[in-house]
């Protein structure tokens, strides 16, 4: 039997820290899980992506509630205020919590509240404001503490016209103006959900074009359709100060520009929650992001200390988080390969939503990789005509003379749960990777499905290979 109280010791119950704890539990470790909230999920279920798609989903019930004519036959259109809409999220919030706590409690998974902090490699104190602080010891541990949004000092948040993306969530009323500064994804969903509950949004970019990481065609759709919305996308601009009065707020740009609304949301960056865990006591520092370095199986350099999810930066998506955790686990007790999780498809909650994976059309130019493109258009397929969604495509690169899948990109309706099917095939073996996979595979129809089979069809076409 080990001297440590336990196993594994887990700082953070997100995904990255569920992730690690279920599977160790499943390996007849001794698990603890340290969270600092008094109910488990972490800033995903509370503060991040649970809320923010809950809340974007109500939004978009609203959208169509509105639009279609069915729905104008037997009642007018319907204004919506943003505090009745959140209401929502918080039902969603509550269900998450009692599953993930059920998660815990039948795999034998202790759960201690308490803010952690490191007295050695294999110490930790937990520091509680409801009851007696408590000390505990590990073998190993993980760090999952996730991340929050980053405050640039020179503005105060504890003003009630300037809010953050976890502050939002407490927001009151229904502003009639809002200025996002930020245009990542974050700032991105925020601004159509505004949009959509028929708020003017000032959307600030720092950069040329709205995430750059996209496919050309897909960013281009995206600004479209939020200026569409009635955004107002402002490019290459960059915050020199925030005036705030009693009326509203006013951000004045390098550029000469002065932006007013009636209250601001800053969401230009995120850090990463180390700053109170006392990592100089066990050799460690974090970045200037507050972000912690580790190898390939989740290592830092202290040989029993890990990693996992936002704490470290790159995807910080919840889906990699909770993979990240789990294959940390598998690192350090043993019990199956460990993956590192470095190909993940992006889910982007806007309005409509958008998801990719692989290469993208610049990407591949700029690496000399000769590809070509299939694409569907929703428009055409019968399951969106029959929802009314119709706004969105399906985009296939492929290689031009082995036809293998380079990347997938998806922007519309249910495009995050789209992907996964190009995600599945462009996972399997050479040659069994190919976009002729689609048309010699029968897909239900009426589905929105259907997409790859045309967008496979249009590619085939193009490089004269439809009737091989």
């Amino acid at each position: 039997m080990s001297s440590y109280d336990y196993d594994l010791v887990i700082i953070g119950s997100g995904p990255a820290g569920e992730g690690a704890a279920l599977h160790a539990a499943k390996l007849n470790k001794r698990v603890a899980v340290i969270e600092e909230q008094h109910f488990v999920g972490g800033n995903c279920t509370h503060k991040g992506t649970i809320p923010s798609k809950a809340l974007r989903q109500s939004v978009r019930r609203i959208i169509q509630f509105n639009t279609l004519p069915m729905f104008r036959d037997v009642d007018a259109p319907q204004i919506f205020g943003y505090p009745k809409v959140l209401k929502q999220a918080e039902r969603v919030i509550r269900k998450q919590v009692k599953l993930r706590t059920e998660h815990f409690a039948r795999n034998g998974v202790k759960v201690l509240t308490g803010q952690a902090c490191f007295v050695d490699d294999h110490t930790v104190k937990i520091d509680s404001t409801s009851a007696i602080d408590e000390t505990i010891t590990f073998e190993n541990v993980l760090i999952a503490t996730g991340s929050r949004p980053y405050r640039p000092e020179h503005m105060d948040f504890n003003h009630p016209r300037v809010f953050c993306s976890d502050s939002i969530l407490h927001l009151n009323t229904t502003p009639k103006t809002i200025i996002v500064y930020g245009a990542g994804v974050i700032g991105c969903e925020y601004a159509s959900i505004f949009a959509g509950l028929g708020v003017h949004v000032d959307l600030i970019n720092t950069r040329g074009s709205l995430l750059e990481f996209l496919d050309d065609e897909i960013s281009d759709a995206l600004s479209y359709h939020l200026r569409d919305m009635g955004v107002n996308v402002r490019h290459n601009e960059e915050e020199e100060r925030l005036d705030v009065d009693d009326d509203g707020v006013t951000l004045h740009l390098a550029s000469g520009k002065r932006v007013r609304g009636e209250c601001i949301l800053f969401c230009n960056g995120r850090t990463g929650n180390t700053d109170t865990l006392a990592l100089e006591n066990i050799g460690l520092e974090a970045n200037h992001r507050g972000q912690v370095s580790v190898d390939e199986s989740y290592r830092t350099k202290v040989a029993n200390v890990y990693a996992a999810g936002d704490v470290i930066g790159w995807p910080a998506l919840a889906s990699a988080a909770y993979d990240q955790g789990r294959s940390a686990a598998a690192a350090m007790l043993g019990g199956e390969k460990v993956r590192f999780v470095n190909e993940v498809p992006t889910g982007i909650y806007t309005l409509p939503e958008i998801s990719s994976i692989g290469k993208t059309e610049s990407e591949l130019t700029e690496a000399k990789i000769p590809y070509e493109v299939g694409r569907s258009f929703f428009k055409n397929i019968a399951r969106a005509q029959i929802t009314g969604d119709e706004v969105g495509m399906l985009k296939l690169l492929f290689h031009v003379d082995t036809l293998e899948i380079l990347g997938v990109h998806c922007f519309g309706a249910e495009s995050s749960e789209i992907i996964h099917i190009g995600q599945a095939v462009m996972n399997q073996p050479s040659g069994h990777n190919t976009i002729e996979y689609f048309v010699n595979s029968t897909f239900n129809y009426p589905t929105m499905a259907e997409a790859y089979r045309v967008a496979a069809l249009e590619g085939l076409e193009r490089v004269g290979r439809l009737n091989d």
